[in-house]
Formats: C-alpha cells, structure tokens, sequence
C-alpha cells in the first residue's frame, strides 16, 4: 500500500489596500498566472445601494471597457441593510487605459472600493512541468532501504534498485520513460504474482478492471513472462483517458503526489520487490503501479476520480491534505464497490493482494472473522484511522466508480476551504484559478 505525508504550511491572505480613482495607479498586481501565460487580475471590493438596476449598471461598466470577469460574489452588507457587498476579480493590467477608465466609472457608482492583494496560499503547481520541481524530493523507500526489508542485506538487489531508480533522476517532463531490462529473476518474481493474481480477478475484482487489463495483455505486453514498461502503459492511458505515469524514485508527500493527480499524471516506481517474498512487499513496485494502478487509470470514471482528487489538493491546508490522503487510502488503494449482491475490488492496494482481496471481497460464513463494510461517505472516511501493514479492519463501500467520484467532488466542493476555485485547461495543461493569489516558495527543506 502507498503510504501518504503531508507537507507545506497555509497562509493568511495579503492586507488590503484603499482606492480611489485618482488612484488608480496603485492598483496591486494580481501575482497569479503571470508564468502560466494567464492575463494579469485585479481583486476588487465594493459596496453597491440595495436597489433594483444598481448591480445592472455596475456590470454595464465592465462591458463597455471590454474587461472580462472571472469571479463575482455577494453578500448582504452585515451592518447595512441598505447596501450590498462585492467581490470582484478581472482581468486586466492595472496600468492599461481600460482599468484606469473603469476604476473611473465604478468610483462613481460604488462605496468603500477596495483593492486587495493576491491571497497567499501553499504551493502547487500551475504547469505540468512544475512537475520536475518535486519529482525528486521522496521521503524514503528507492535505492535507500530499511532495515526490515527482505533485500535489506542483499548487496546485489541493492545495487540494482539504485540503478533503476536513477531513471527517475534524469526524467523531466516530455521525455520518453527509460526501458528497464528486467533480469530472468525479475520477471519470474512478476511472473509468480501474475499468476497468482489471475487466479483471484474473475471473482474479486470489479468488471473495468477485468475489461482492461485484457485491453492491457493486448496492447502493452502484460502476461507472466514480460513485466511491461511504463512508457507504453503510458501511452495506452495517454489515449485512454489522457492519464500518463512518470518515473519516482520513492515516496512522495501526500501533497506532491495528490497535486500530480490535478494533471493527469501518477508517480509510479519500475523497481520490483526482492525474490525471496515475491507475493510481498513493504512499498510500492513495479507490480502494485502496473498491477494495482495502471489498468483502472484507463476507466473514465475512475480517472475522473484520481483527477478529483488532484484539483482537490491544490493550494489545500495541511489538515484538508491530510483528509483528502485517507480519503484516497480508502477508495484508490482499498476501495470496494457493489456489483449486485457481490463486492468488487477497484483500490490498488487489494488488487495486488490476492490475500486482501479475497479477504475483503469473499462472502463470509457465519462467526469467520470479517472486517466491517461501510457506504463510502468521505466526510466519515476523512476522519477514520486506518492501519498500514494489516489488512484492513474497515472498508467503505461506493455503489460504483461513477458514485465513488461524484461524492469525492461533493465533499471536496463543500469541505475544501479554499480562496480560490481551480480548473483543469488539458489543451495547455495548466491550472486556471478564478481569482488572483500568490503561492507560498515551495518548502524545498522538508
């Protein structure tokens, strides 16, 4: 199972700034797209008199100067009853003629206009080459290994995974995947749990999963005898779904890896466990990413999914990280849903366990021990604790992966605190924020 961290710290928003239209040249820069090939924004803040037409006349401003919004909130004013508040953020330079023009107009309509600074916010990425900027930055498992690793004392196995991993050290984005040449001893390790994996799929795991992985077989060489390469499992959910796998030498930070997902993209080792327990492994390899993740990455829904969980992530605090990373424990890597009277497996962490699948899966009989089924609720996911290297005590249940996504995207819209709302632009492969904020240096000591 992928074990999750969190890391970065939150922020308090910027002071704001009083303006007038004489003023206008004071206007503060909004710090958010300008490296992403974005227009500049301004925030801005206003009172309006509660009467019919004045919102009308106030909108009419920005039409005749040609300034386009991209966000507008409002709320009764707390302290008088006869105005209205706004929240307002437009594109625009604060020097060009056309804002000064319109600050102009709207000085004469509206009270108390304020203009207020970028709000800050934790770090994230707004490219998808931003990517390189975190890739290297694991917390643990790659060449480095703890002291209860079956490879631990294993000088060759050592020396091998350091080499693979140094794939990962090169890679930056729009580079093809290295090709690892697995050794005999490495496939027939894959080999081993391919079998024993195969035997278990019919029965447990959900019907995408079985549909693709055919797909898979077919087109990226998955079987017994050939451990695939990521670069054409990459390129077959490339065509999928628009998801692609990139190289990671180890363990992200549950911020790191979740704000990947925003992109489409997933970190995925290419090093393999250690020979003397093929059907274990402390961490993930090899066989959980193209076991366990790859194939259901392929599935709109599922992908939609993953992606959830990604835009979800973006500028989110350290507490709504860590409850968006025990949501994805539940349902990415031990999620189940219900296939008629059946439970179905579609979280990574059972697929490539065929003692954990049949575990949470199987019907039980009458006093077996069983674990306890829950319908999947992320608001009572996000806050249940959960154990790492025993099967699970709780699993929670979606009606299907369409269910599973859609309550993701209901609690996060609801239960994410954010200043801001994110979009996913797949053409350009940037993120698109409704408002101006400035993201915190990313925290490259931790």
């Amino acid at each position: 199972a992928r074990a999750l961290s969190g890391a970065a710290a939150g922020g308090a928003s910027s002071p704001a700034e009083t303006a007038h239209p004489s003023q206008a040249r004071v206007l503060v820069r909004a710090n958010s797209g300008v490296a992403t090939g974005e227009p500049e924004r301004v925030s801005l803040n206003f009172k309006v008199p509660h009467k019919p037409g004045a919102l009308e006349d106030v909108l009419r401003q920005f039409w005749k100067n040609d300034i386009n919004l991209t966000r507008i909130e409002s709320r009764p004013c707390k302290f008088d009853t006869s105005k209205f508040e706004f929240y307002i953020d437009f594109e625009g330079e604060p020097e060009s003629p056309a804002v000064i023009k319109l600050m102009k107009d709207l000085g004469e309509r509206c009270t108390e206009m304020q203009v207020t600074g970028p709000r800050s916010v934790p770090w994230f990425p707004r490219h998808i080459t931003d990517l390189d900027s975190f890739s290297q930055k694991t917390l643990d498992a790659g060449s480095e290994l703890e002291s209860d690793h079956p490879g631990f004392s294993d000088t060759v196995y050592r020396e091998r995974r350091t080499n693979i991993v140094a794939n990962a050290g090169t890679y930056k984005f729009g580079m093809e995947i290295p090709r690892v040449e697995y050794s005999r001893a490495e496939i027939e390790t894959w080999g081993t749990v391919y079998d024993k994996l195969s035997d278990f799929f019919p029965k447990y795991a959900c019907k995408e999963y079985n549909q693709i992985l055919e797909l898979l077989e077919y087109n990226c060489g998955y079987g017994r005898d050939n451990i695939p390469q990521l670069e054409d499992v990459s390129q077959f959910l490339k065509k999928c779904t628009g998801f692609q796998l990139r190289p990671v030498a180890g363990l992200l930070s549950a911020r790191d890896f979740l704000n990947a997902l925003a992109f489409r993209t997933f970190f995925s080792t290419q090093y393999i466990r250690h020979d003397s327990h093929p059907l274990y492994t402390p961490e993930p390899d090899v066989v959980h990413e193209l076991m366990g993740h790859a194939p259901l990455l392929a599935d709109p829904d599922f992908a939609e999914l993953s992606q959830q969980y990604g835009l979800a992530s973006l500028g989110a605090s350290d507490r709504d990280i860590e409850r968006l990373a025990t949501c994805y424990w539940f349902t990415i890597e031990f999620g189940l849903y219900r296939e008629g009277e059946n439970l179905k497996a579609y979280g990574a962490g059972l697929l490539s366990s065929f003692g954990e699948m049949e575990y949470a899966c199987a019907p039980k009989q009458p006093g077996e021990d069983a674990p306890e089924y829950l319908p999947w609720d992320p608001a009572v996911a996000a806050e249940t604790d959960y154990p790492i290297t025993t099967y699970q005590p709780k699993y929670f249940v979606a009606e299907s992966l369409k269910d599973a996504g859609d309550k993701l995207k209901e609690f996060s819209d609801s239960n994410v605190v954010r200043p801001f709302y994110v979009s996913y632009l797949p053409y350009s492969q940037t993120i698109h924020c409704d408002r101006s904020i400035k993201r915190q240096q990313y925290p490259r000591d931790q």
